[in-house]
């Protein structure tokens, strides 16, 4: 009889919960939301990241935690882990996510300390004598391999570079001009050359084709157009557009014929021929993809904190749902991996990555995925213009590695990630930081292992989460903020290694939505549309930071369709439906 009584003060906790969160996203440099849509995100489980604790508890299925309601044990998923959980819930909320200056330095009084301090007693007190003595002649190994009980207090890395777009675009700059940022005239024209020439040698070998013509700058841009309306309007095909089927589009069907516009597709080329010099199985489109870096470095300088991760490529879940067995199958046979350096404060992609995986190669992209030592030439090459500049660069339990952090941390470049006994390599670090102790844990514990400026962290929230860090003090504390259940103490990196990707969650779970749903069978075309994708989102990025976001306010689908229309030269340029 008294829950309503009690009503009052839930909500007074939930906002000062709510504040609370507002000001430490303002502390960790998140800056204003750039979705441009409101509405509620993705329920799946953080989709670029295996966070699994390891913890035999959060290996059986279920949740113990008390903030399911009734008391019900919840099931989960393995890609509903604690921490992801925890990332988005730390954003959680109609959250009006501010800018902020550097961020504030946050003493605990050697608060975390404390807490680690308390732990290893714990677990010395439910020792037995002889685990005591074997706990003690492990410390002092470690020890002697240079990790440390002692925690060091450090300065965040001094980051003096501006971030943000490179130029001011005018207010009356239009969807296209924030599109040729990226794909300017330029780019296309080549396009039209090497179509040509393709057509050419085609036909002196294969015979001449009558109904084929050569294709302008003009018609160029309707191809684009018309292949780009399907990130936005998703059809089984492309020619769905001229059919009378569900999936037309009779508002942009009459700019070109459909024979013509598959006559183009056909003959399609970033490059036509091979040089004698080249042996690179993306040689097709490699111009293109330097040209498109260029283009992502002098528009765009991204904040100090970054991310590594492989985006989300399949581009609407409802769309997915339809395909047949047939079509997924296809799909499953993808021969490359993309990988992207993403700013983690706009989620602007800052460099892309194509790793592929050759023919002759007997592992390739399996290989990729298994092996530690190849998502570290990955993260090499994206970070091979990063060096000296301070950048703070969150990575998943696949890249994370002693050695790598070691290594990025000469060239100028800090890391925080999360580790796992499983897929990281754990070459170097203490193992006894690496097992999970019987003793039974409340959440927020944790240990922390120092060795100069790396820490390493064993964090337990519903199972045990293992960070590696050389970015943040191991003495500063931080908070998940979750709406049930209050706040849960953490080192500072985990609140940032949280706060962070949940934000790149967010990217993922909205611009996803808007990826060009053609899927040719050629490699080099699928690299091609999915970078065309990723170039629109970026222009759109651009155009929330800039003037013209504030005389016409598009959405991200209405931006998508107001480019198509603009390639399409159409005379009624607002925003199709």
């Amino acid at each position: 009889m008294m829950k309503g009584a009690d009503v009052p003060d839930n909500k007074k906790v939930a906002l000062s919960l709510l504040e609370s969160a507002r000001s430490r996203y303002e502390s960790l440099q998140i800056s204003d939301d750039l979705f441009g849509e409101s509405g509620d995100d993705s329920s799946s489980g953080n989709p670029f990241y295996s966070t699994s604790p390891d913890s035999p508890a959060s290996a059986s299925g279920y949740s113990s935690d008390n903030d399911n309601e009734g008391g019900r044990k919840k099931p989960q998923t393995p890609d509903q882990c604690e921490l992801g959980e925890a990332a988005r819930n730390v954003a959680d909320g109609d959250l009006d996510i501010g800018t902020s200056g550097r961020e504030e330095q946050r003493d605990c009084n050697d608060a975390a300390a404390g807490v680690s301090l308390l732990n290893e007693e714990t677990t010395r007190t439910h020792c037995g004598e002889g685990d005591a003595e074997q706990q003690v002649a492990i410390d002092n190994l470690e020890k002697e391999e240079g990790w440390s009980h002692t925690l060091q207090d450090r300065d965040a890395p001094y980051f003096s570079d501006t971030s943000g777009p490179t130029r001011k675009m005018p207010p009356t700059s239009s969807v296209m001009d924030f599109f040729q940022l990226f794909v300017p005239d330029n780019v296309i024209k080549n396009m039209v050359t090497q179509t040509n020439m393709y057509a050419k040698k085609y036909q002196e070998k294969f015979g001449s084709d009558d109904a084929w013509t050569d294709v302008t700058l003009a018609e160029m841009k309707h191809f684009l157009g018309y292949m780009i309306s399907t990130s936005t309007h998703h059809c089984e095909s492309v020619l769905g557009i001229w059919s009378g089927g569900f999936y037309s589009n009779r508002s942009i069907a009459l700019v070109m014929t459909q024979p013509r516009f598959e006559k183009i597709l056909k003959y399609f080329h970033i490059v036509a021929f091979r040089s004698s010099q080249t042996n690179h199985g993306l040689y097709k489109i490699q111009p293109f993809l330097d040209s498109l870096q260029n283009c992502f470095d002098s528009c765009f300088k991204p904040s100090q904190t970054q991310v590594l991760h492989e985006p989300l490529i399949d581009e609407d879940p409802v769309f997915i749902a339809t395909c047949t067995e047939r079509e997924l199958r296809k799909r499953k046979k993808r021969k490359f991996s993309v990988w992207v350096r993403q700013c983690s404060s706009t989620g602007f992609i800052c460099q892309v990555y194509i790793h592929l995986k050759e023919v002759s190669a007997t592992d390739g992209l399996d290989t990729l995925k298994n092996k530690p030592q190849l998502h570290r030439m990955v993260a090499k090459n994206l970070c091979q213009n990063a060096a000296g500049k301070n950048y703070i660069i969150f990575t998943g339990p696949s890249i994370t590695s002693f050695s790598l952090f070691e290594e990025f941390e000469k060239q100028g470049i800090y890391c925080c990630g999360l580790l796992n006994s499983r897929k990281s390599d754990c070459t170097g670090l203490p193992p006894s930081m690496l097992t999970n102790t019987g003793v039974p844990q409340s959440r927020g514990q944790y240990a922390i292992r120092v060795k100069g400026n790396m820490s390493l962290i064993c964090w337990y929230n519903r199972g045990y989460f293992r960070f590696l860090t050389n970015a943040y003090s191991s003495v500063q504390q931080g908070v998940i903020i979750k709406r049930k259940s209050g706040e849960i103490p953490c080192p500072l990196a985990v609140e940032a290694f949280a706060a962070h990707l949940s934000y790149i969650c967010k990217y993922d779970d909205k611009y996803s939505k808007y990826f060009i749903s053609h899927k040719p069978n050629k490699t080099w075309q699928q690299v091609f549309w999915f970078t065309i994708s990723i170039s629109i989102n970026n222009a759109y990025i651009l155009y929330k930071m800039s003037d013209a976001y504030q005389v016409k306010r598009y959405s991200r689908a209405q931006f998508g369709d107001r480019l198509v229309r603009e390639l399409l030269e159409l005379e009624d340029t607002s925003p199709c439906h």
